[in-house]
């Protein structure tokens, strides 16, 4: 184990705060060179941009690799497996991985792909970190209640089956080598101790549950926790269990242009109402701000957004784009016309 390079998979759901926690560790770390993988579910590769725009000695832009053919985790053979044979065969291979999934990826699979033998030699899966924003959880965003689920179903004719984006959230917490519970500035000592009872259902014994406010986890903390998840991963039960392979076909995702922008606040505004319109998922990417010389980064889950100059643009020509992400169906003419207009 000792020789093995340690891998860590953080997953969890849409605009949970993955890219958040991952920026203040590669601001934190000392001592290690990292390399990061991060796949995306959209054609803007917005996360593995924001990333590369901390690189530094620790981590380096050309150790941050994208994988934007898929979710990673039904791609393991055309781009994971790839990606670590590359990493590996570097004449000073990265001392630790990180592996950003998308919000849509299982990490049973990927934890799996750690079997093949050229990897299994020579890594070994240090834990896998799931995300979860806690305000949504406390919220009731995710109907965990086998009575209630059944009275959704008869109530509608049309559900034959367990609402998808309740699947994901549960395997990536039956997954789970430790917890981090973000945006727990929203939440009171109370709320926090509701949804750790909450989640706790899908735990598997000794899963540790952090809070973690604008993502920032030492470290030490997300680093270093030794599971060898490849070792027990039939104990990782999941909903999927038994399947051949799970599609997306339940999201669309596309991106569009944000024209320039003269006043932030108003923008905001406007994108909410869209987000509230036509029931998007997330909307995610960069503004240019008339007058400003710096890129503007926009984040929205659902009505809660949240911007910030990340970097000046340097010799970059100023460009406004977002990654739209909903459920089948979203009017994306709709969508398109309106975000022209804010």
């Amino acid at each position: 184990m000792a020789s093995k390079i340690p891998a860590t998979i953080v997953t969890g759901f849409l605009g949970a705060g993955k890219t958040t926690l991952i920026r203040h560790l590669m601001a934190n770390l000392t001592g290690k060179r990292l390399a990061l993988i991060v796949n995306e579910f959209g054609e803007l590769g917005f996360d593995g941009d924001l990333l590369k725009g901390c690189a530094d000695e620790t981590c380096r832009a050309e150790d941050i690799v994208e994988l934007a053919n898929g979710c990673i985790c039904c791609t393991v053979a055309d781009d994971f497996l790839p990606t670590m044979q590359a990493l590996l065969s570097r004449a000073e291979p990265p001392d630790h991985i990180v592996i950003e999934t998308s919000g849509l990826a299982l990490p049973k699979p990927l934890v799996k792909a750690f079997d093949w033998p050229e990897v299994r030699a020579r890594v070994t899966v240090d834990g896998v970190v799931t995300v979860l924003d806690g305000d949504a959880v406390l919220d009731g965003r995710f109907a965990t209640d086998p009575e209630l689920l059944a009275a959704q179903r008869a109530a509608d004719p049309t559900l034959d089956h367990d609402n998808p984006l309740e699947e994901l959230y549960e395997d990536q917490l039956a997954c789970a080598d430790l917890v981090v519970v973000s945006k727990a500035d929203l939440l009171d000592e109370h709320g926090f101790e509701a949804v750790k009872e909450e989640i706790g259902v899908h735990l598997r014994a000794g899963v540790g549950v952090i809070p973690a406010r604008f993502g920032a986890v030492p470290p030490e903390v997300l680093l270093g926790l030794g599971a060898a998840a490849e070792d027990d991963v039939n104990s990782r039960k999941s909903v999927h269990d038994g399947e051949p392979e799970h599609d997306h076909d339940d999201f669309d995702s596309f991106w569009v242009k944000l024209p320039p922008v003269s006043d932030v606040a108003a923008m905001v505004e406007r994108l909410t109402e869209i987000s509230r319109a036509h029931d998007i998922l997330r909307l995610k990417g960069f503004a240019a701000v008339e007058g400003k010389p710096s890129r503007l980064v926009v984040q929205g889950v659902g009505e809660r957004f949240t911007t910030y100059f990340d970097r000046p643009w340097g010799d970059e020509a100023p460009r406004g784009a977002l990654v739209v992400i909903g459920l089948k169906g979203i009017d994306r003419p709709a969508i398109e016309a309106a975000i022209a207009e804010v």
